[in-house]
C-alpha cells in the first residue's frame, strides 16, 4: 500500500501533524467477558462500584442529571460527581469539579460500552479531557490516567471473577 492509499484509509486528523494540541485527553480500553448491560451495571450500580472501585464507597446511581459521591481511600473525602448523560447499556458521562490545571471548570470523563461478538463480551472506553498543556495538566492527565487504567482492570477482575483487586491496594 502507498503513503498515499494509507493516508486515504486514515481520517484526516490522524495525518495532519500541523493542527495544535490544544488540550490533553486520553482514551484507555479493554474487553471485559460480560454483556454491556451487565458491564453498564458494574459502573452505574453504586453497590457494584464500591466493591472494586471506590475504596471508600460509592453513593448514588450513575444516571443522567443525578449527582453522586465518591471516596477513595487514596484521595480521602468524597467528592461529587455529577452525571451528564447516560444512555442504557453504551454510555456514561461524568464530570467533577476541575483543578488549577484544567482546560475548562470540569473535569469530563466518558464511559463507552461496545458490544463484541454478538454481545457475549463488551469493549469498554474510558475517555478523559481537559487538561492544559502544563506540566500540571501532563501529570494531571497522566495520574487520572492511570487511575481509570487500575478502574478497567479491577471491573474485569471484579465482574468476570468477583474478585476486588484493590482491597488493600491503596492503604
Amino acid at each position: 500500500m502507498t503513503d498515499e492509499q494509507s493516508a486515504q484509509n486514515t481520517p484526516a486528523e490522524q495525518t495532519d501533524r500541523s493542527c495544535p494540541l490544544e488540550e490533553l485527553s486520553f482514551a484507555v480500553t479493554g474487553y471485559i467477558s460480560k454483556t454491556p448491560h451487565e458491564t453498564y451495571e458494574a459502573v452505574a450500580d453504586p453497590e457494584q462500584l464500591s466493591h472494586y472501585f471506590t475504596t471508600g464507597g460509592a453513593q448514588g446511581r450513575l444516571e443522567a442529571g443525578a449527582e453522586v459521591t465518591w471516596d477513595f481511600a487514596d484521595f480521602p473525602g468524597r467528592f461529587p460527581v455529577e452525571v451528564v448523560e447516560n444512555i442504557q447499556d453504551e454510555k456514561i458521562v461524568i464530570r467533577w469539579e476541575g483543578s488549577d490545571d484544567s482546560v475548562d471548570k470540569d473535569t469530563t470523563t466518558t464511559f463507552e460500552f461496545a458490544p463484541v461478538d454478538d454481545g457475549a463480551r463488551t469493549l469498554v472506553t474510558i475517555t478523559e479531557k481537559s487538561w492544559k498543556l502544563t506540566e500540571g495538566g501532563a501529570q494531571g492527565a497522566f495520574g487520572n490516567c492511570m487511575g481509570w487504567t487500575g478502574m478497567l482492570s479491577a471491573l474485569k477482575v471484579w465482574i468476570e471473577h468477583g474478585i476486588n483487586l484493590r482491597e488493600g491496594y491503596y492503604k
